[in-house]
């Protein structure tokens, strides 16, 4: 080869060389300004994903709320329903006490005069009863009389006394008791010992032992007894004071429709 041969392709090589350097210059500031683009679209795509995160919490948030919402909706719907349930209810009722209120009077009206009745035949009936507890019976009949004309009692108390009166003169048919009162004998009064078994036998006794009588309703009047019931009746009331266990014993009895 020749002199100025080897001296052109030393040229060749060196401008190859740089031509290649050049090029390599030029790819790498290319691969940089790319590289740049790329962190620049990260850059941008985080920033982008942060804020999706934000509106998919902030949707959350809202979804949250508006389902609170709507379960808050639900249970004041579901107590307001209530509510006008009982707000229905006591329409209902206040309805049905004004009709009872206005009912009041009419009630009166039948009430108060059937009242004075029973009390009238109370009366009458203690009256023709035998006399056993008598005053106390009469007393309880007077109360109830001035029951009735005293206006600071209500009409269902006095209907209750009433009611009360006609049990207790029930029970007098039932009870065996004996008391101490006055004995009427007509031409004089006495302080005596009574005792009764139902409506079917009235007795009194002297406070001396020494005489005794029974009750005949049919005359109205005391019947005085022989000597033979003195032990007896003494015996008779002692039970019934519980001074005594109780025992048979021999007392005279009216028979029914006996005259």
């Amino acid at each position: 080869m020749s002199r100025v041969s080897k001296k052109s392709l030393i040229a060749s090589t060196i401008i190859g060389a740089l031509a290649l350097t050049g090029s390599n210059i030029a790819a790498a500031d290319a691969l940089t300004d790319l590289q740049k683009a790329e962190a620049k679209i990260f850059k941008a795509s985080a920033k982008s994903q942060s804020k999706i995160d934000n509106i998919y919490e902030q949707t959350q948030e809202l979804i949250g709320e508006y389902r609170s919402v709507v379960d808050e909706a639900d249970v004041l719907r579901g107590y307001n329903d209530h509510v006008q349930r009982m707000v229905d209810d006591q329409k209902a009722n206040i309805a049905s006490l004004q009709e009872q209120i206005d009912g009041i009077d009419k009630i009166k009206q039948g009430v108060v005069p059937l009242m004075y009745k029973m009390i009238d035949t109370l009366e009458k009936f203690v009256n023709l009863d035998v006399p056993m507890n008598v005053d106390r019976r009469k007393e309880r009949i007077e109360a109830l009389k001035e029951v009735m004309g005293n206006s600071d009692v209500t009409t269902s108390e006095q209907f209750r006394l009433v009611l009360e009166a006609y049990e207790i003169e029930a029970n007098y048919g039932t009870i065996f008791d004996a008391y101490q009162g006055e004995l009427d004998l007509g031409d004089r009064t006495i302080t005596a010992d009574f005792v009764h078994m139902g409506r079917v036998a009235l007795i009194a006794q002297s406070l001396d032992m020494k005489h005794a009588w029974v009750w005949n309703n049919d005359s109205r009047s005391w019947d005085e007894l022989g000597e033979e019931y003195l032990k007896p009746v003494t015996d008779t009331i002692r039970m019934a004071r519980k001074q005594l266990p109780m025992d048979l014993t021999k007392l005279p009895v009216f028979a029914a429709g006996a005259k």
